[in-house]
C-alpha cells in the first residue's frame, strides 16, 4: 500500500516574510511540491504567470469557482485567491507532498477537507517589522500599505487555528524550524506504519 502525500499548509500575514521561507525550504526539500495559487489580481513588477500565480481576471476566477475547480477560495486584500484542485489531490494521491501557500482563510477551509493537513502559521517579531519589510518591498503605495497594515491584526488573531508558530526574526533559524516541521510530520506514527508496513510486520511476525 503507497504512503498518500502530506499537505502542508503555510499562512502569516503580508510581510511576514513567508513567501521567502517558503522558497528556502522548497530549495532545501525538493520532495515538496509548491501549488502556484491563481489570483485575480495584476501582476507586480518581476512577478511571471505560473511561477509567482496564475493571474486571471476576474470574470475567468468566478467562472471557475461556479464549475468547482477550486480547492479553496476567498477574497484577500480585495482580491481573489484561490487552489485549483488538480494541482493538490492528484499529487496527495501519486504520495507526493504538496505546500500551500495560503492565507488564514483558505487554511480553514483546506482543513475543513484535509483534517490530516499540518498548518504553520508565520508571526513577525513585532509591528514595526512588519511594517518595515511591507516598505522595503517597494511594491505597494501608502495606501495599500494602510490597509494590509489594518488587516494584519485580524489575520494575525487567527494564530490558534494552526498546528506550529514560527516566529520570523532570524531567518534561517526560522527556515531551520520549518523544515523541522516538516521532518517531523513525515515521521508519524501513522504515515511510518503505511510507508514501512511490510518492515514492521517482518518485526513483529512470530516466524523467524
Amino acid at each position: 500500500m503507497s504512503s498518500r502525500g502530506t499537505l502542508f499548509i503555510v499562512s502569516a500575514p503580508s510581510g511576514a516574510g513567508k513567501s521567502s521561507l517558503v522558497n528556502a525550504v522548497l530549495a532545501r526539500d525538493p520532495a515538496i511540491r509548491l501549488s502556484i495559487s491563481f489570483t485575480s489580481r495584476a501582476p507586480r513588477p518581476g512577478e511571471r504567470h505560473a511561477e509567482h500565480y496564475h493571474f486571471v481576471d476576474e470574470a475567468e476566477f468566478e467562472r471557475m469557482v461556479e464549475a468547482g475547480d477550486f480547492f479553496e477560495h476567498a477574497r484577500v486584500h480585495g482580491d481573489w485567491k484561490g487552489t485549483a484542485r488538480q494541482s493538490v489531490e492528484p499529487q496527495l494521491a501519486a504520495g507526493k507532498d504538496v505546500l500551500l501557500e495560503i492565507d488564514w482563510q483558505g487554511a480553514r477551509q483546506v482543513r475543513s477537507k484535509v483534517p490530516g493537513a499540518i498548518s504553520v502559521f508565520i508571526l513577525p517579531p513585532s509591528r514595526d517589522a512588519l511594517e518595515q519589510r511591507m516598505r522595503k518591498r517597494g511594491q505597494d503605495s501608502e495606501e495599500v500599505i494602510a490597509r494590509r497594515l489594518a488587516a494584519a491584526r485580524e489575520e494575525m488573531s487567527h494564530y490558534g487555528e494552526f498546528d506550529y508558530v514560527v516566529v520570523n526574526e532570524d531567518f534561517p533559524v526560522a527556515v531551520e524550524e520549518l523544515c523541522s516541521i516538516f521532518t517531523a510530520s513525515r515521521l508519524r506514527r501513522a504515515v511510518q506504519t503505511v510507508r514501512h508496513g511490510r518492515l514492521i510486520a517482518s518485526l513483529l511476525s512470530a516466524d523467524p
